[in-house]
C-alpha cells in the first residue's frame, strides 16, 4: 500500500476531531460480513489537541483521575466515565501508528509532543466514544507527522487500536463513518475484507433528509464489546441463526439504501424496526434498553438501537409526533435529539 509523506507542520496546536454515530440499518452485522449503513452525529465530538514538546506527555482526562473528593464523588465519576479513560486509547494509536509507519518505510521525524483529548459524546451508550478519541488521534498524528493514510484504510488501523492493541471486540463500521463523516453505505463482504482488510465503503447523500431522532441515557450505560463476545463465539461455531441473521441483514441494508435515497419514510422506518427485532433473536436485550425500544414505538415511531444498547435512533413523521417522543421518552429519564448529520455552512 502506497502512503505519501507530506511535508510536516512545525511548532503549532493541531486540533482534530471525530463525531459520534449511529447505525442507521444493518448493526451488529459489521463485525459478521453483514452490511450497514450509519451516519455521524455532529451534536457530540471528540477533539485532539497535539503540540510538539520536549518529551512525549498524554495529558490526563476527566476519565483517568485517580484523585476524588470522596468515595461518593468516585461512585458518580464511575458511573459517568465507567472505568478506562481515555489514556489507554492514546497510548494503543501512538503504538499502532508508529508501527504502521515502520512496514510502510516511512521514517517519522524524532519530535515528541503532548496531547490532550477532550469529549462531550455520552459515553458507553452505543455511540461510539472510544472509537471517537482513536479517529480524532489518528487525524492529528497524519498532520503532526505529515503523513497520508489513505481514507479507506484508516478505519481498520483505528479497529486494530482497539482489537490489538486493547482486546476490545468490535467491527469496522463506527470506524470507517468516524473517517468518512456524513452517511456512508458499507459492504464487509468476506472475500474482499480477509483479500483487502478494508469494505467497500460509499458515501451517499440522499436529495431529502430523513427526520432522524436519537434518544440516549447515560443511566444504562454499558462497556460495548460485552455483548459481542458470546456473538462472536456463536458465529465462530457457525449457529446457524447468527450466521442466518448477517445474512438477513445485508438484505435489509440494501432495501434501506433503496429507500433512504428514495425519501420512502415508511419503507425506512419499517426496515429500522426489522433490524432490532432481528436483533432479538439472538442476542439478549436488557429490560431498561427493551423500554426504551417500546416507549419510542408507542408514540408511532420506529426505534432500534444505535450500537450495543443504550442509545436508539429512528424516524418520526412531524413536528407533533417528536414532541410526543421527547415526552414520552423524558419520562424514562432519556435525552433525545436531532441529530446534525451534514456540515453546515452559514
Amino acid at each position: 500500500m502506497r502512503v505519501r509523506l507530506r511535508p510536516a507542520r512545525h511548532r503549532m496546536i493541531i486540533t482534530s476531531h471525530a463525531y459520534a454515530r449511529a447505525g442507521l440499518i444493518g448493526n451488529p452485522s459489521d463485525g459478521y460480513y453483514g452490511k450497514t449503513i450509519s451516519f455521524v452525529i455532529r451534536n457530540f465530538k471528540a477533539t485532539v489537541c497535539l503540540w510538539e514538546s520536549p518529551h512525549f506527555e498524554i495529558v490526563p482526562t476527566q476519565g483517568d483521575l485517580a484523585r476524588f473528593g470522596s468515595v461518593g464523588e468516585f461512585v458518580r465519576d464511575v458511573k459517568l466515565h465507567g472505568y478506562y479513560g481515555g489514556i489507554r486509547l492514546i497510548k494503543a494509536s501512538v503504538k499502532k501508528f508508529h508501527e504502521y509507519c515502520g512496514k510502510q518505510n516511512i521514517d517519522l521525524d524524532k519530535r515528541s509532543f503532548t496531547v490532550s483529548v477532550e469529549t462531550d459524546i455520552p459515553r458507553l451508550v452505543g455511540m461510539s466514544g472510544s472509537s471517537a478519541i482513536i479517529t480524532a488521534m489518528f487525524k492529528a498524528m497524519m498532520k503532526f507527522y505529515g503523513v497520508d493514510i489513505p481514507k479507506h484504510y484508516l478505519p481498520t488501523l483505528v479497529l486494530a487500536a482497539e482489537r490489538e492493541e486493547l482486546a476490545i471486540n468490535a467491527g469496522l463500521q463506527d470506524r470507517v463513518i468516524q473517517v468518512y463523516e456524513g452517511i456512508v453505505y458499507m459492504d464487509f463482504e468476506r472475500q474482499h475484507l480477509e483479500q483487502h482488510g478494508y469494505g467497500m465503503y460509499e458515501e451517499l447523500r440522499p436529495k431529502k433528509m430523513p427526520p432522524l431522532y436519537v434518544a440516549y441515557d447515560v443511566e444504562r450505560a454499558e462497556v460495548s464489546d460485552i455483548p459481542h463476545k458470546n456473538l462472536r463465539q456463536l458465529f465462530e461455531k457457525g449457529d446457524p441463526t447468527v450466521v442466518g441473521a448477517m445474512q438477513t441483514y445485508r438484505e435489509i441494508t440494501d432495501r434501506a439504501r433503496v429507500a433512504l435515497m428514495a425519501g420512502d419514510w415508511g419503507t425506512l422506518g419499517r426496515a429500522m424496526d426489522e433490524n432490532f427485532d432481528l436483533r432479538k433473536t439472538f442476542m439478549p436485550i436488557a429490560p431498561e434498553n427493551q423500554r426504551m425500544i417500546d416507549v419510542a414505538r408507542a408514540t408511532g415511531a420506529s426505534a432500534k438501537f444505535t450500537g450495543s444498547g443504550g442509545a436508539i435512533c429512528g424516524l418520526y413523521k412531524d413536528g407533533k409526533q417528536y414532541q410526543q417522543l421527547v415526552d414520552a421518552l423524558a419520562s424514562i429519564r432519556c435525552n433525545v435529539i436531532r441529530p446534525i448529520i451534514f456540515e453546515t455552512h452559514a
